[in-house]
């Protein structure tokens, strides 16, 4: 088997079907297999069960999981030698699958690969990130990205250059590995419930000696929206996935200067956000302040 295909599935049941629908009619020359993890959605999931067959497989979880531990569990009945983790919420452009999986085969050194996303009107979105999360990312972040742009200009998170591209890490909506660099570093962390355990695993492969790299000619349609509104849901299980990426990737003491120094950089995207008036950024970085100032009480 050349590839396994694993979606995780939470209430999202047409997304699945569409990006299921785009997959087929775009993928050729391999052979490859889709695995399904039903999170355990609250909507039903008989749409689902009846195109399962031979070729795609449904494991109904019992509780949710979370995004690293659902794909651990797809992984146990996984027989690609390469594996892909992507997102009900996609939509495959062009043969994808086959590229970046002879992007891996033809690549010992590459550890984990992605393609450009886009979204629904063609136009870039966030396909990867040159820096991996630290205190330089999080100053970046809330000064509006303004050192990734100036040092990497239009490349900051989106393959402009038309050739493959080495970057920090490849976003979890469309990752692909080998399955013997899941074997040598490991799975998803079942620490982490949902954002940054991709982060993590890449970060393990980048220690182990491997690269990450961006495919442009890879292109795949990503609906989850670029909206800066505040989602306080979104934004809780952010914050807690950060958590856990800084206390197992970096010592206690980075961790506690990154907290407090995150505080200041927040403090300073308030205050830039009230003065460009844009009112939408500036409560989103008021809820993740109140986040922090709310752990540094306890």
């Amino acid at each position: 088997m050349d590839v396994s295909i694993i979606y995780i599935n939470y209430n999202a049941c047409d997304l699945l079907l569409s990006s299921i629908q785009s997959l087929f009619q775009h993928t050729k020359g391999l052979d490859f297999e889709i695995i399904i993890v039903d999170n355990a959605s609250e909507e039903s999931t008989e749409p689902i069960k009846r195109i399962c067959n031979d070729q795609i497989h449904l494991l109904q979880a019992s509780e949710n999981l979370g995004f690293g531990k659902a794909n651990n569990l797809g992984l146990t009945i996984a027989k690609g030698r390469n594996i892909l983790f992507l997102n009900p919420d996609t939509l495959l452009l062009n043969n994808a699958i086959k590229i970046l999986s002879d992007t891996l085969d033809n690549n010992p050194k590459i550890g984990a690969c992605g393609g450009n996303l886009v979204n629904k009107d063609l136009t870039a979105t966030h396909s990867f990130s040159r820096i991996f999360p630290s205190i330089l990312r999080e100053a970046d972040s809330s000064l509006f990205n303004l050192y990734t742009k100036i040092r990497y200009g239009q490349n900051a998170e989106f393959n402009h250059t038309g050739k493959n591209l080495e970057v920090a890490y490849i976003c979890g909506a469309d990752l692909m590995t080998r399955r013997k660099v899941l074997d040598k570093v490991g799975t998803f962390d079942p620490d982490f419930f949902l954002y940054y355990e991709e982060t993590e695993l890449e970060h393990r492969m980048a220690i182990a000696g491997y690269k990450m790299v961006s495919v442009p000619e890879a292109e795949i349609i990503h609906l989850e929206g670029t909206s800066f509104k505040l989602n306080e849901v979104r934004e809780q299980h952010i914050f807690n996935g950060r958590e856990v990426f800084f206390t197992k990737v970096y010592s206690p003491c980075y961790k506690r200067i990154a907290d407090n120094l995150n505080i200041l950089f927040l403090s300073l995207a308030i205050f830039i956000s009230s003065l460009l008036e844009k009112k939408e950024s500036k409560d989103k970085y008021l809820f993740r302040k109140s986040l922090y100032t709310q752990k540094s009480k306890k």
